[in-house]
């Protein structure tokens, strides 16, 4: 089997969905599973929708496109503010999509007229954080004008945290939201399908037992896929943490120094690091580098250490252990890690299902070259 690759058990994914629903439902809120990731994924997407998630999301369109060529069945959410320029992409291939600016959303009520058919709003509001977002003074305004647009249905309003500043979901910024949603319902006489609270960053408050108001939906991509939480990145209790797995392979197995001669300059990524002298050590570089993984995101199995990285190889201290060339090393990664393997055209996707309740449809659509099916 080729290296380096993606290991994913779809099984493992299936459950963190279905753990993750089952205690969010009691919460009564709902879960988008937010695909790009996984390059909209249509068995990935397959494994969480058995496992009772409602929706799927992406802020690419060329994922949504690859879902929906791929017969994936659900209800599709452009989770990126869509780009003006691809109003007739996302009106033709999304039901809704987040929106935080009235000239995009005006472009697209006339492409929905176009193609007669109607599109789904969701107004994102600023809550701190500092990315996408209507500030909250402004939302009534916005929201009268988007209700007026037609073929629009305005869906609802969400927000998105932590992930630019690292600003903390709690209760009162989620107080905040829900206040703002009966405030919308009340000035228009309308009624908001969706309160969408923000990301996998959220579980820590959603499932602390707090009021959770309003707030009726969730977008998660890394709590299932990773089993963790993206506040300080811990294992959520219940949850596979090892259902993505690097699998990498030895080129080169030495005995070297520790520490580089010469004068030294920047390297290749712009650092300029000196390592501790430890003398001699049993270095070994694998066939994987900074164009396919974010080396800082790897956990090494016990006695390896990831020590550098340059665009195709990584560099590992094995100790005094010499690995044997042709050697495959698995990792662990983080989101950063996982997101570049995933969108690497060089990384193998490996992807396995023994589940009954898991549809692999490996057979109804053709797949890349870097991905392979073991069932």
């Amino acid at each position: 089997m080729s290296a380096p690759r993606l290991e994913i058990d779809l099984d493992k994914i299936h459950h963190n969905a279905h753990v993750l629903v089952d205690r969010l439902v009691d919460r009564g809120i709902s879960v988008t599973a937010v695909m790009k990731a996984s390059l909209g994924s249509p068995e990935i997407a397959n494994a969480v929708l058995s496992a009772g998630v409602s929706m799927v999301g992406d802020s690419r369109m060329e994922n949504i496109e690859a879902m929906n060529r791929a017969g994936v069945k659900a209800p599709m959410m452009l989770i990126r503010s869509p780009m003006i320029s691809d109003a007739r992409r996302v009106v033709r291939y999304a039901d809704l999509s987040l929106n935080s600016e009235l000239d995009v959303i005006r472009k697209l009520s006339r492409a929905a007229k176009s193609a007669g058919k109607r599109h789904g709003i969701v107004l994102m509001v600023e809550l701190g954080d500092l990315r996408e977002g209507i500030m909250p003074a402004d939302l009534e305004r916005i929201a009268g004008s988007v209700i007026s647009m037609p073929y629009i249905d305005l869906h609802g309003i969400g927000a998105n945290l932590a992930c630019h500043c690292g600003v903390s979901p709690d209760a009162n910024n989620m107080a905040e939201l829900s206040n703002l949603a009966d405030a919308i319902e009340k000035a228009f006489g309308v009624t908001l399908r969706i309160v969408s609270g923000g990301n996998s960053a959220n579980l820590n408050w959603a499932l602390s037992g707090a009021s959770t108001g309003r707030i009726n939906n969730l977008r998660l991509g890394e709590s299932i896929l990773l089993g963790c939480e993206p506040l300080h990145r811990q294992p959520i209790e219940g949850l596979h943490t090892d259902a993505i797995t690097l699998v990498a392979e030895v080129i080169e197995s030495k005995i070297k120094p520790s520490q580089p001669w010469g004068e030294v300059a920047q390297t290749a990524f712009g650092k300029k690091t000196l390592a501790a002298d430890r003398g001699n050590i049993a270095q070994a570089i694998l066939a994987v580098g900074q164009q396919d993984v974010d080396p800082e995101g790897l956990s090494a199995p016990t006695g390896i250490d990831v020590i550098g990285a340059s665009s195709d190889h990584l560099i590992v201290d094995c100790s005094h252990r010499l690995l044997q060339v042709g050697a495959e090393i698995r990792f662990q990664l983080n989101y950063s890690a996982m997101v570049r393997s995933m969108t690497s055209p060089f990384v193998s996707k490996v992807l396995r299902a023994s589940s009954n309740s898991i549809q692999v449809q490996a057979k109804t659509h053709p797949l890349p070259k870097n991905h392979i099916i073991v069932t």
